[in-house]
């Protein structure tokens, strides 16, 4: 199938746009077909690494500041805190970054887009795919295979991982990622994202693929989304506070615009889907009633969108909580824990917020299941301590 694709490609230590026409098989090695993803084919991490070094700072035409792209903040958090690195986590890092940028794409003019709608089959999950969740986790897989340092990858979309280098010495990283969170409201033009998190792979031996994957959310090396709305933005920790970049698409390039983002300690407003009010548990309707009934002076607000990237994003920005708890019909929660749990639990830690499965830290569950579900509760400290309150005593606050 034919697909118009932009991507990028580096020269010169800038990314210059790129407009291609096809797209080459899964994990070609050929330059001619791997570079329609990846750019430069099977590109040296030390080549990569000399050209970030050479990278200019990026001035349009609307700004006439100085600014920080992302190649330029990783390569100078590489200097800062591994000097002796060689660029292979940066080049792991520019491949999502590609694969984003070519989703969002996709997505930005998708009504007009030969993927629109249903694909007509179902994923792991029982749930209906779109044409453009397809199309966002073929345009993930091929980017990342290509980068030659993934040894795993892992998508919400697929029931197995996929091995893309068997030894764990030359694939070194495991991704693992939601290709398109929301993509079922995007027929309404509502705001998705792509939700993704990094692993270092180990070299125990005896370990299942699956087992190589089942890793608690503490051991995570970096986590981040990227939302498509009014722009498309970038936001990652690695472990080391939490930054936010929009894409200039004048440029085609990722400019820093939230540095060292931190979630205020409390906010006014609350995103749960209140339709299942009634199956939730009793501590959470509990809290719930203390949301909305004004006592300490709270009258918070009601936000909800129903895609998590964006209904995490604006609690991120302004405080308040998101929650989607358990319920009658998922006693167990609806979330995914590697493909949503953990990277959101650990960009809400990283910015100085809190997030909990209603029994304790989300980072600190032991996955027992590739696609096991959790309920979520992630906030400001002040929403996030009174939950803990309710569910403690629920029968006394």
């Amino acid at each position: 199938m034919l697909c118009r694709l932009v991507t990028v490609i580096w020269l010169h230590g800038a990314e210059v746009p790129l407009t291609c026409h096809a797209r080459g098989p899964l994990f070609a090695r050929s330059p001619s077909k791997s570079a329609r993803f990846a750019g430069v084919g099977d590109r040296p991490c030390a080549e990569f690494a000399h050209s970030l070094a050479q990278e200019r700072t990026a001035v349009t035409s609307r700004q006439h500041h100085r600014c920080q792209t992302f190649a330029r903040h990783i390569l100078e958090q590489q200097q800062d805190w591994h000097p002796e690195a060689r660029g292979n986590f940066s080049w792991l890092l520019s491949g999502i970054v590609l694969a984003c940028k070519i989703i969002g794409e996709e997505v930005r003019r998708l009504g007009l887009s030969e993927v629109r709608g249903a694909a007509g089959d179902e994923n792991v999950h029982g749930e209906q795919q779109q044409g453009v969740d397809v199309f966002a986790n073929e345009v993930l897989m091929e980017c990342l295979g290509n980068r030659g340092n993934v040894g795993l990858l892992a998508s919400e979309e697929n029931e197995e991982p996929v091995v893309v280098l068997e030894c764990p010495d030359e694939g070194e990283y495991i991704v693992v990622f939601d290709p398109l969170d929301g993509s079922s409201n995007l027929d309404v033009n509502v705001s998705v994202g792509t939700i993704f998190s990094i692993y270092r792979r180990t070299a125990q031996n005896g370990l299942s693929t699956e087992q190589e994957v089942l890793q608690p959310g503490r051991d995570q090396i970096a986590a981040g989304y990227v939302l498509y709305s009014s722009s498309t933005m970038l936001v990652y920790s690695t472990g080391r506070g939490v930054h936010g970049f929009t894409l200039d698409p004048t440029i085609g390039t990722f400019v820093l615009t939230h540095p060292d983002m931190r979630m205020p300690e409390r906010g006014w407003t609350y995103s749960v889907n209140e339709s299942y009010a009634d199956g939730f548990p009793p501590y959470c309707r509990r809290f719930l009633h203390w949301l909305k009934s004004g006592e300490d002076n709270t009258a918070y607000r009601s936000r909800y969108i129903g895609s998590l990237v964006a209904d995490f994003h604006r609690t991120l920005l302004l405080g308040g909580i998101f929650m989607y708890p358990p319920t009658s019909t998922f006693p167990e929660g609806k979330l995914r824990l590697a493909y949503e749990g953990n990277p959101i639990a650990l960009l809400a830690e990283q910015a100085g917020g809190l997030a909990t499965d209603g029994r304790g830290r989300i980072l600190d569950i032991e996955p027992t299941a590739l696609h096991q579900r959790v309920p979520l509760f992630v906030g400001s400290q002040l929403e996030m301590q009174k939950l803990h309150a309710f569910i403690e005593q629920p029968l006394k606050v």
